[in-house]
């Protein structure tokens, strides 16, 4: 007879749901130096813990490609929100070594990574902006100089690829392109940015550069350019938060994608489960003479510090001229009602279309950020898609509805976002899957009980119903509440196998 064999930890009798195998059924997952070893029975296994997880749903870790919330309180919330691994890949980093050796040093309790950042290599070339990391560093230059907006010349923009190439060196996981904060930089540009991933094997992260209702310069023309690069270069083009770019021309933008991936190309998309987005308010396509063709009034606008909505074009120029890197939530789409809702469902319904939160790093009362190891405040302001994404569709989109099983729900949140980088990061086969070899970034839930509690009021309330989170196979949340004593997540870089 063979003898058992130690293991750290066994979640006993769960329902197993694995959306790569299609396993669906009660199981055991014994787990050990940070690996699933075994996925059925645990006998054959001496455990040093042993958790009850019965009547819950033990499946993989969810995978946001988009989340620009890298700070440690952010990232929990995150966590109690069923993430196990959260990546900026749309904005990017300036300085990809330096932010992954900041987040080792500092510690995250969920696994990182990012993308270079096009739009910091622009700034850097152009204006001798030194790097920054994150939305809020960056958003202070979102107005932009005219040599920032305009086209790069010949050769400046050969400076902007060489730093986009240094920065794949250094680890990240392709190139974030925020086309739609520099509309007027030429679409020339833009296929040697693609060109040049496609060379180097990393996907693109694309903020599309239009999101207009009517001709020219609409959202359908916005996508169309991704789709385009796509076809000339054999990169690997993703398109990001399809929701609010694609906004009410989500019907068409889904016949583009999916007639281009019929054809071989490859395009990649997300969306989250909110009718409203949230920028600085100088990004070009607020400017007052632009939101009627977005649909848009100043007052569908809110000013996250002080919750103004500003009453007309003259207040809302203002407030751009002053602060420009100040956050507002935008409007898009009214989700009280029931015709609004169905435009946001369609565009998480798109095939293979992953959950990603676009999550905004929290903010105390005073506009700092909320950095450091140390508990979310209150009162802390962000979007609620920060806190609440993946929790409001599994809410909204299985339990309530019906409209996705659940197998295939779990796939949009773990498996499809891990298969988009494996290419660029072999590393991430192991994520996603709950099989013997992979990873063992597992999320643990009641779905009778998984809720999001975020509001635009109080975004800082954390869902509810992920009763486990390991990553690693260490807990960072145990019965319903964060483990603050642990930070176990781990850099995923370009490359790593």
């Amino acid at each position: 007879m063979t003898p058992p064999r130690d293991c750290d930890l066994v979640l006993a009798g769960g329902r197993v749901v694995d959306p790569e195998s299609g396993l669906d059924a009660v199981a055991d997952v014994a787990v050990s130096g940070g690996t699933i070893v075994a996925v059925g029975e645990s006998s054959g296994f001496r455990p040093a813990r042993t958790l009850d997880v019965s009547g819950h749903i033990v499946t993989a870790g969810f995978v946001d490609l988009h989340s620009h919330a890298q700070t440690i309180p952010s990232l929990r919330l995150q966590a109690l929100d069923g993430v196990t691994t959260a990546l900026d890949l749309e904005a990017g980093a300036g300085d990809v070594a330096r932010a992954l050796a900041s987040a080792a040093a500092e510690g995250r309790p969920v696994n990182y990574g990012y993308s270079a950042s096009w739009a910091q290599a622009r700034m850097g070339v152009l204006d001798g902006t030194p790097p920054v990391h994150g939305p809020l560093g960056f958003a202070a230059g979102i107005g932009g100089s005219a040599g920032r907006q305009g086209p790069a010349a010949p050769a400046a923009l050969s400076r902007i690829i060489g730093r986009l190439e240094e920065e794949i060196g250094a680890g990240a996981l392709g190139i974030g392109v925020l086309l739609g904060y520099a509309p007027r930089t030429g679409r020339g540009e833009y296929m040697r940015v693609a060109s040049t991933a496609a060379r180097l094997g990393v996907p693109t992260f694309t903020h599309a550069r239009f999101k207009n209702r009517d001709d020219p310069e609409t959202a359908l023309e916005g996508a169309a350019e991704v789709v385009a690069a796509a076809a000339g270069t054999g990169a690997h083009m993703h398109l990001c938060h399809l929701n609010s770019t694609s906004l009410r021309a989500v019907d068409e933008v889904a016949e583009l994608v999916g007639g281009a991936r019929s054809r071989g190309l490859a395009i990649t998309t997300e969306a989250y489960p909110y009718g409203a987005g949230m920028t600085a308010v100088g990004a070009p396509f607020l400017r007052p003479d632009r939101l009627p063709r977005l649909g848009l009034r100043p007052s569908d606008l809110v000013v996250v510090a002080t919750g103004e909505r500003p009453e007309d074009e003259e207040r809302l120029l203002r407030i751009r001229q002053d602060t420009p890197e100040a956050l507002v939530v935008v409007h898009y789409f009214d989700e009280a009602s029931e015709a609004d809702l169905a435009v946001i469902r369609r565009a998480l319904l798109l095939d293979d279309t992953a959950v990603a939160s676009d999550a905004v790093p929290f903010t105390d009362a005073g506009g700092a950020p909320v950095e450091g190891d140390r508990p979310m405040p209150s009162d802390a302001v962000s979007h609620p898609r920060s806190s609440g994404t993946f929790a409001r569709f599994l809410r909204t989109m299985v339990r309530e509805t019906a409209t996705l099983s659940l197998r295939e729900a779990l796939r949009r949140c773990s498996l499809l976002p891990a298969t988009f980088l494996q290419a660029a990061c072999p590393a991430m086969a192991r994520k996603g899957r709950v099989r013997a070899g992979c990873d063992a970034d597992l999320v643990v839930f009641d779905l009778a009980e998984v809720a999001d509690r975020s509001t635009y009021q109080t975004p800082a309330t954390s869902s509810i119903g992920f009763t486990h989170v390991f990553v690693g196979g260490e807990a960072v949340v145990r019965d319903g509440a964060l483990v603050p004593s642990v930070l176990p997540g781990r850099a995923i870089v370009g490359g790593a196998r």
